[in-house]
């Protein structure tokens, strides 16, 4: 069977400090959807066409020797980040900002593109996005 099938669902997984937190960020600031909870250490959520797993911090396993989970140490310094393409962004930064969200900056335009970014409680980046080609 060739690699990838067409029902690959791709999910992308955080490593966060405090669950009940980020699940509440998640859902009443991102508006994001949940899916499901396990054993108090990962919750599923769908956000548009993503897959998010939030799960807490842990050592290695069988499956995984060499690997700890933690969150980021330092949220300044970024290998990761997630972008939002909207239609609007000055609007999703106005409801966000309504619904508890801290943006870095208001959205600045750059050329066709207008952006801004803000975190979730443990540094993880979000842009929000608004190209007008």
């Amino acid at each position: 069977m060739p690699f990838p099938t067409d029902d690959l669902a791709v999910t992308h997984i955080l490593v966060v400090s405090d669950l009940a937190r980020s699940k509440a960020w998640y859902l009443d600031v991102l508006g994001a959807s949940l899916y499901g909870e396990y054993g108090g250490t990962s919750v599923v959520l769908q956000l548009g066409g993503t897959w998010l797993l939030l799960v807490t911090a842990g050592g290695p396993t069988a499956d995984k020797p060499d690997v700890t989970l933690a969150p980021p140490a330092d949220p300044m310094v970024r290998d990761q980040l997630f972008t939002m393409r909207v239609g609007d962004c000055q609007a999703a930064y106005d409801e966000l900002r309504g619904r508890g969200a801290t943006f870095l900056t208001p959205p600045l335009v750059n050329g066709a593109e207008t952006r801004c970014f803000l975190r979730d409680p443990d540094g993880h980046l979000f842009e929000i996005s608004e190209y007008r080609g």
